[in-house]
Formats: structure tokens, C-alpha cells, sequence
């Protein structure tokens, strides 16, 4: 069929050409809508600046063709074959392409974005700066291809085959990359904040530079990969594989990474502020020194020997123990967890509920906190349903007043700025406290439970496996069997005096993680 007769018949509202043979033919500049040129043969012709918007060309065969500018927006392509086209800056927006081949397709610049390619075949295209934003590319190949540049911000690539391909600094931000077969790909200096990478395969990938923000990464396969420069800040790599990965500064701020594996990794110059170091495989591990400034700017580097490597990466969790005087019982129970889940509502740091062993006699409560630094200000907020928390409150506040004063009076900057960032959790956690008192009423209902009212306890365990007794109320484990009404409704923030750790004890608690030393 010649382009004249096309034409000709489209003039009379003939729009059925399935299985019409346009192999060769001059096409370019036309335009049809809505036409039907299923299984229809494109081979070899000259599309240029087409337009098929909304048209069906499923299993039409267009390789070799050249489609450069052309538009087919919102058209159906369902197993079409694009091999060796050029599309060139074409829009395909919004088309459907399940299973269509695209293989050494030059897409440079090409709109696929919001475009269905589910199982598209796209390996070893040439996809340099094209928008694949919201496509959905799910169980694609795009084995060796070449996404440099590309935009694929929360496109679907779940299971997708993107091995060997080059995504350098290319845009895959908030995508679905759910096991996904990406070995040996380069991701140098791509963007993949907040992405989900759980499961996926990335042996070997090369990674150096990348942004992995939020990212999602557990149970994902890094071993050899090269990371060198990436920023994981936030990241999730529990259960992660980073067998002989390479760390070197790399960004491991507030990461969760418990049950990773770090086996012959190297780490020297990364930066874990806020980071557990506990649960963690670190046979083999190589690390000169690290970066445990909240900034990552070096200003507080920890040095290791291989002994000091070994504790440091063996470190327990922090934890916050508070006991009770009294056994817990299902009253109690439902409404202290009721005013902890209210608590954290506001209290980012109490979002995790607390372990709990209920003895004949006594309750003990113990809560987990990601970092050290977070361990006073979490304790502020955590004994908040007792009848003890006023007095503990101004204890630990006390506490770090004294640590602000020892580094005003050595003139230690490291403790000085230590001393700073826990005041800023303190003030923190007071202006939280302020609204939680204002609008939570499971505190008034905690406050009259005899529960609340007992003694207590507060114990702090750092990474270090050191512990710091903040506050032992002075009648714990001393209930009379005759005390009086009022005895027992004593408050002991009313007393003038109470117990404070020495500072001597406090600076050996805090002294080995947070190297204060000149």
C-alpha cells in the first residue's frame, strides 16, 4: 500500500490497516488518530515526526525504522518490535508497550514517562536522558543498555534485568526496584533516594558517589560492590550483604543495619553518626578511622587499632531499663501501653515499644534507642507515665548541665560539642513534652494507677555495655507493710535533695563512644 492510498482511505473514515504492509515507505510528518495498524509492517520506513496518538499497532513491525520526533502518545503497542529504530526525542507518553522489543533502539531523549513497558525487551538500547518517570518497566531487560542521564523517578523496576547496563547519574529517586538483577551495573552518582532496592541484586554494581537517602536496601545483595563517596543516610540495610564491599567514606548516617553482613568490607573514613553498631557480621572488616561527627565535616575521627576495630564494631545496643516496684498487671498494661503509644506519636524516639518482664514483685521496662546521644533525652521522655519522671526529668538535666560545665572548665571542644547536640535532644524532647502534656489525656489516666505511682529505677546502658544509674527512687524495694497514706503518696520530686551521678561517673559512661578525649 502506498502512502497516497493511506491517506486517501483515512480521508474517508477508513481507520482499519492491521496487517498492511508500509515497509520502506515515506511516513514522516503524517497525521492519523486513532487509526488500527495491528501487525502492520514498519520495517525500514521513514517515520519521522509522525503522529498516532491513541492508535493500535500492537505486534507491528517497526525495526530499522526511523521515528525520530515522531508522537504516539496514549497508543496501544503491545508487542511491537523496535529493534535498531531510531525514536529519537519521540513521545510515547502514556502508550502501552507490554512485552515490545526495543533491542539497540536509539532512545536518546525519548518521553516514555506514565508508559506501560512491562517485560519490554530493551537490552543494550540507548536510552541517554529519557523520561521513564512513573513507567512501568516491571520485569523488563535492560541488560547493557544505557540509561545515562535518564529520569525514571518512581518508575516500576521491580524483577527488572538491568545488568551491565550504565545508569550513571541518572534519576531513579522513590522507584520500585524490588529484586531487581542489576550485577555489575554503574550507578555512579545516579539518585536513588528513598528507592526500594530490598532483594535486589547488586554484586559488583559500582555505586561511588551514589544518593541512597532513605533508600531501602535490605536483604539486598552488595557484595564487591563499590560505594565509595555514596550517601546512605538513612538508610535501611538490615540483613544486607556487603561481603568486600567498599565504604570508604561513605555517608552511614542514622543507618539501620542489623544482620548485615560486612565481611572483608572496607569502612575507613566513613561517617556513623547515629549509627548502631551492634548485629553486625565484621570479620576481615578494614577500617582506619572513622567519621563520628553529626555533619560528616571530621571533627570528631576515631582512630582504631585491630583490637580497638573489634570493640568497636561489637558494641550492644543502647538501652533505657526502667523498673517498677510492683508487678504488672492487665489494667496497668493496657493503659501504660496506651500512654506510650500516644507518647510517640509526638516522640519519634519511643516509636518502638519497650521489651517488658513482669516478676512476682517487680516490672521491668526496657526500651532500645539507635545511638548513645539519644540515650538521656529518649530516658526524659520515657519515664514520662511515672509518678518519678519529674525528679528524674531534672536529673537528667542536671546531667548534661554538668557535662556542658566540665567542658566549659577543661576547655574541651570535643565534650563542648557533645555537650551541645545533647542539649539540643534535651530542648528537643522538653518542647515535645510541652504539647504531649497539652493534648494527650492517657497521661491523667496513667497518673492514677498505683502502677505509676511506685517506685522506680532508670538504668542506662550504652553501646559500650557501660551503665549509668540516673535516678533510684529512695523507697524501691522497701514497700512497709503499715506505711501510711501519706508516706506512700510522697512525691520525691519534693524533696530538696537527691542522688545525681559524680561527674566523674558521667564522663566514664559517655567517655569511649563519643571520644572525648584530648
Amino acid at each position: 500500500m502506498t502512502i497516497e492510498e493511506l491517506l486517501e482511505k483515512y480521508a474517508t473514515g477508513v481507520l482499519d490497516f492491521s496487517g498492511a504492509n508500509f515497509a520502506e515507505t515515506n511516513l514522516s510528518g503524517i497525521k492519523l488518530t486513532g487509526i488500527n495498524f495491528s501487525d502492520a509492517n514498519f520495517s525500514v520506513a521513514n517515520m519521522s515526526g509522525i503522529h498516532l496518538i491513541d492508535s493500535d499497532l500492537s505486534y507491528a513491525k517497526l525495526n530499522v525504522a526511523r521515528l525520530s520526533g515522531a508522537t504516539l502518545a496514549g497508543s496501544i503497542l503491545n508487542n511491537c518490535s523496535f529493534n535498531v529504530a531510531n525514536l529519537m526525542r519521540a513521545d510515547m507518553s502514556r502508550t502501552q508497550m507490554r512485552q515490545a522489543s526495543f533491542i539497540r533502539a536509539e532512545l536518546i531523549r525519548t518521553d516514555f514517562s506514565r508508559a506501560d513497558m512491562c517485560e519490554a525487551n530493551l537490552n543494550s538500547a540507548d536510552l541517554r536522558e529519557a523520561t521513564l518517570q512513573q513507567a512501568n518497566l516491571r520485569h523488563a531487560n535492560l541488560s547493557d543498555a544505557n540509561l545515562r542521564g535518564a529520569n525514571l523517578r518512581e518508575a516500576n523496576l521491580e524483577i527488572a534485568n538491568l545488568s551491565g547496563s550504565n545508569v550513571t547519574a541518572a534519576d531513579l529517586s522513590g522507584a520500585n526496584l524490588r529484586d531487581a538483577e542489576m550485577r555489575q551495573t554503574n550507578l555512579c552518582m545516579a539518585n536513588l533516594s528513598g528507592a526500594d532496592l530490598s532483594g535486589a541484586n547488586l554484586r559488583w554494581a559500582d555505586l561511588r558517589g551514589a544518593n541512597l537517602i532513605w533508600a531501602d536496601l535490605s536483604g539486598a545483595k552488595l557484595s564487591g560492590a563499590n560505594l565509595q563517596g555514596a550517601d546512605l543516610t538513612n538508610a535501611n540495610l538490615s540483613n544486607t550483604s556487603l561481603v568486600h564491599a567498599n565504604l570508604t567514606q561513605a555517608k552511614l548516617i542514622k543507618v539501620e543495619w542489623m544482620g548485615a553482613e560486612l565481611t572483608g568490607a572496607t569502612l575507613t573514613g566513613a561517617k556513623l553518626y547515629a549509627t548502631s553498631r551492634f548485629g553486625l557480621k565484621i570479620e576481615g572488616i578494614k577500617c582506619e578511622w572513622v567519621d563520628l561527627s553529626p555533619t560528616g565535616d571530621r571533627t570528631i575521627i576515631q582512630n582504631f587499632s585491630e583490637d580497638e576495630l573489634k570493640d568497636f564494631f561489637n558494641a550492644t545496643p543502647p538501652t533505657i531499663r526502667i523498673v517498677i516496684d510492683l508487678p504488672l498487671e492487665y489494667e496497668a498494661n493496657f493503659v501504660i501501653a496506651g500512654t506510650y503509644y500516644q507518647i510517640s506519636q509526638e516522640y519519634r524516639g519511643l516509636i518502638q515499644p519497650p521489651s517488658v518482664e513482669s516478676g512476682s514483685r517487680k516490672t521491668a521496662f526496657t526500651f532500645r534507642v539507635d545511638s548513645d546521644e539519644a540515650l538521656l533525652a529518649t530516658a526524659f521522655m520515657a519515664i514520662l507515665p511515672f509518678k518519678d519522671a519529674n525528679t528524674t526529668q531534672k536529673i537528667i538535666y542536671n546531667i548534661v548541665d554538668m557535662i556542658r560545665q566540665e567542658a566549659i572548665n577543661t576547655k574541651n571542644a570535643k565534650l563542648s560539642s557533645l555537650a551541645k547536640r545533647l542539649m539540643s535532644l534535651l530542648d528537643e524532647a522538653i518542647n515535645k513534652l510541652k504539647i504531649i502534656k497539652q493534648t494527650k489525656k492517657n497521661l491523667e489516666v496513667a497518673a492514677k494507677l498505683d502502677f505509676a505511682k511506685a517506685p522506680t529505677q532508670i538504668i542506662l546502658t550504652n553501646s559500650s555495655a557501660q551503665s549509668l544509674t540516673v535516678y533510684d527512687n529512695p523507697n524501691f524495694g522497701k514497700r512497709l507493710v503499715n506505711r501510711t497514706t501519706t508516706d506512700s503518696d510522697q512525691d520525691p520530686a519534693n524533696d530538696t535533695e537527691y542522688n545525681i551521678p559524680s561527674i566523674n561517673m558521667i564522663l566514664e559512661f559517655i567517655e569511649n563512644f563519643y571520644v572525648i578525649n584530648p
